[in-house]
């Protein structure tokens, strides 16, 4: 019989980061704390540029957009926002949504997944996902278990599940 196999991916649907982008924005325009003060969410470029005229509303806009990522489904482990910065005469917060899972941090997993894992699971390193595969179902339902119960600094999805 083959390896049953698995795919460990950090992947975002950009489509549900554009929807939370358009209903923050949506939300931002009709507040009345946002009123007349400059507040603002956008694409710029593939970065998401929150901008208004004092700190504390600027890390209110984030507040809003984070909220509206969760209930879309997003993780914000996901969402790497900058701090608030002052140009001009208004506060900008740039965010970028990260993707992929880098080398060092596939290594980190492959290497719980040795150490921790049930034997004969192997874990290889494709690009920016990570395969796991075994002879047992049991052991990679065991091995999403065991992935589910650490925390990571970067999200993480199990795809590809045959």
């Amino acid at each position: 019989m083959a390896d049953s196999s698995f795919d460990i991916v950090s992947k975002v649907e950009r489509q549900e980061v554009d929807n939370a982008l358009n209903q923050a924005a949506k939300e931002i325009s009709q507040r009345y704390d946002f009123k007349n003060v400059g507040a603002s969410i956008s694409w710029s470029g593939d970065k998401i540029l929150m901008q208004a005229n004092s700190e504390d509303r600027v890390k209110a806009i984030l507040d809003v957009f984070e909220t509206k990522l969760v209930k879309r489904g997003i993780s914000l482990k996901s969402l790497e926002a900058g701090e608030p910065q002052l140009s001009g005469k208004e506060y900008k917060i740039f965010a970028t949504i990260q993707e992929g899972i880098s080398q060092e941090n596939a290594k980190k997993v492959a290497k719980i997944i040795r150490d921790e894992g049930p034997k004969g699971v192997k874990a290889q390193v494709q690009g920016d996902e990570l395969r796991v595969s075994s002879k047992s179902r049991d052991d990679l339902q065991a091995v999403i278990a065991l992935l589910k119960g650490k925390d990571f600094d970067f999200a993480l999805q199990f795809v590809n599940y045959r």
